[in-house]
């Protein structure tokens, strides 16, 4: 079990990120794991009432472990994580982000009460120096992978490729980091081996993996049987032994017959209650069918102005692009190719142009920009009712 919990607290702070040492405490491994695994998704409860001096739970571990190969796939989030980058990559997303509406109405306080404006603004412009900076600096990364790209161009033995990367011209620059390099090469080539010879022994696994959860599930329905006949006779064997116990035996049925009696009480209660719910309700809807008919034809003209605004998003939907990709120069190609990759989530020959790229953030910015008004005119048309109730008070907006 020990090694089980170290082998799981190892691979899953792989996956997260984190380091890990041999100096950790057993104790702190089993609520990572167990913390890890729930974050994940896996959420057996025998798994989280394992004991925290990982002294037991073996094949409780093994279904989790089991777990992980088959949802989240953890070998591929093993081999993705460790593998080699010899090129220079960038993220390329153009998907949608699904951002939650906020419950509350624009302007509304919170339940704790309002905020300084001022503190907003300092934070408001924080957050923009921050975020120009940043933008600085990768305009300088993208000016020097630029010129490392253009200087040297031709001199590649992949004519699909054309130019060195960053690390191909350091190994230029420092030829004793090619040991390093290769070494890092061979371990993933063994990695890569490993996994192969995994994928033809895998429906072995998952069949020995079916008979221990038949054994696992007849040792459930076991201890349960056990645990019912323990509950049975438990009374019994209480009475026979206490001779205050029948008298105290009495008693729990009087407060049983007593909790059955109010049981049924409070239904007839509750029926009661939710037919003159019922009844008021019906007399509601009633009294608001025209202001529900008006929020509907409302709500259907926001849908048909959001709607206006799809088709090209539709024609554009197709090429969504999300992943590491490959930055490739392309200076005697049209600009329609000036740069291609492979991404991550799409096939192995998918190339993406950064005249694409730029075509669907456009396209986004677009989209973005005609919600922004919208909001700010619902913002506007709610501070104007606001400053129409205040008596004696002129309101400049800026």
């Amino acid at each position: 079990s020990l090694d089980f919990w170290k082998l799981l607290y190892v691979l899953l702070k792989q996956i997260h990120g984190g380091k890990w040492t041999e100096s950790d405490a057993i104790g702190a491994q089993v609520s990572f794991v167990k913390w890890a695994l729930w974050y994940h998704g896996y959420g057996r409860p025998q798994l989280q009432r394992l004991a925290a001096d990982g002294s037991a739970g073996s094949r409780e571990l093994l279904l989790a472990f089991s777990w992980l190969l088959h949802c989240p796939g953890l070998l591929q989030q093993l081999l993705a994580r460790n593998r080699v980058q010899t090129g220079d990559g960038t993220s390329v997303c153009t998907c949608e982000d699904e951002v939650p509406e906020s419950q509350e109405g624009p302007g509304e306080a919170g339940p704790e009460g309002s905020v300084d404006v001022r503190y907003l603004q300092w934070l408001h412009g924080r957050l923009r120096l921050q975020w120009c900076s940043l933008h600085a600096q990768h305009q300088e990364q993208c000016k020097l992978l630029h010129k490392i790209h253009l200087f040297t161009s031709g001199s590649h033995m992949d004519q699909n490729l054309g130019h060195f990367s960053v690390t191909e011209a350091d190994l230029i620059r420092h030829p004793e980091n090619y040991k390093q390099l290769l070494q890092l090469l061979e371990s993933e080539t063994m990695q890569l081996e490993a996994f192969l010879e995994w994928k033809q022994l895998e429906p072995v696994y998952w069949q020995w993996m079916e008979t221990v959860l038949d054994d696992m599930a007849e040792e459930g329905k076991m201890c349960e049987s056990q645990d019912a006949a323990v509950e049975k006779r438990r009374l019994p064997e209480v009475t026979s032994c206490c001779p205050w116990a029948a008298k105290l035996a009495g008693q729990m049925d009087r407060l049983s017959r007593d909790l059955l009696a109010l049981q049924e009480q409070l239904h007839q209660l509750v029926a009661q209650r939710k037919a003159a719910w019922c009844e008021k309700v019906a007399a509601r809807e009633e009294l608001q069918k025209e202001r529900f008919s008006a929020a509907a034809r409302r709500a259907q003209e926001s849908a048909e102005l959001k709607l206006r605004g799809l088709p090209p998003l539709c024609a554009a939907q197709q090429s969504r692009m999300h992943g590491l990709c490959r930055l490739v120069l392309r200076n005697k190609q049209p600009a329609s190719s000036m740069a291609s990759g492979q991404c991550v989530a799409r096939e192995a020959a998918a190339a993406a142009s950064a005249a694409e790229v730029i075509r669907e953030l456009r396209l986004r910015e677009a989209s973005l920009q005609r919600e922004l008004q919208q909001l700010q005119q619902q913002c506007r048309t709610r501070l104007d009712g606001v400053a129409e109730g205040l008596e004696g008070v002129i309101c400049i907006s800026p």
